[in-house]
């Protein structure tokens, strides 16, 4: 029988961190960069996207080692995971899964703190940035590497003025898992 899984709590416990205004400072500090370098901020949500998306693809690898969740038996299992466990291993913050639809393949995650905005304010010149917009990127990444594509959008923001930071996850399509034919001639 394979071992229970961990609690969000005892997750975040084991994981290394770096200090958290440091990590805070250093986002910021890339976000303004790509500002710099891109121009647009249409370019800088995708490279954010982008990012997240490659951080995703490896940090699902860590969460799956380190929380001895066994696999999830359909996608709001899945998006519960992200929220209590994921979320909180790695951020030190959970979510809120909300919003379900009928099918059972669109929800929201419901963030109502978030480090990755401590000491953060956008100037006018920023309107239509999607400053988290890294995090979409992780989720889409990691759900990509246990066979499930999604869609993941930003849908509140209290960057704006609202009062939580929503993402909006659709389950795209569940790629089956494909392994090796072996001919065993």
């Amino acid at each position: 029988m394979p071992p229970a899984p961990k609690s969000g709590d005892a997750l975040f416990a084991s994981v290394d961190r770096v200090n958290a205004e440091l990590f805070t400072l250093t986002y910021g500090a890339i976000v303004r960069q790509l500002l710099t370098d891109l121009e647009e901020v249409e370019e800088v949500n995708k490279q954010l996207d982008q990012m997240g998306y490659n951080i995703g693809t490896r940090l699902v690898d860590e969460f799956l080692a380190k929380s001895n969740v066994s696999r999830c038996v359909d996608f709001k299992e899945t998006a519960d995971v992200i929220a209590k466990l994921g979320f909180k291993m790695f951020l030190g913050v959970t979510a809120t899964v909300t919003n379900w639809d009928a099918e059972g393949t669109s929800c929201s995650l419901v963030l109502e703190d978030n480090p990755l905005v401590d000491f953060v304010e956008l100037p006018d010149t920023c309107q239509g940035l999607q400053y988290c917009n890294l995090l979409s990127g992780v989720i889409r990444g990691a759900l990509e590497m246990v066979s499930m594509k999604a869609e993941v959008t930003w849908v509140r923001d209290m960057l704006r003025g609202d009062d939580a930071y929503e993402m909006r996850v659709k389950l795209i399509k569940q790629v089956p898992e494909e392994y090796p034919y072996k001919d065993d001639d």
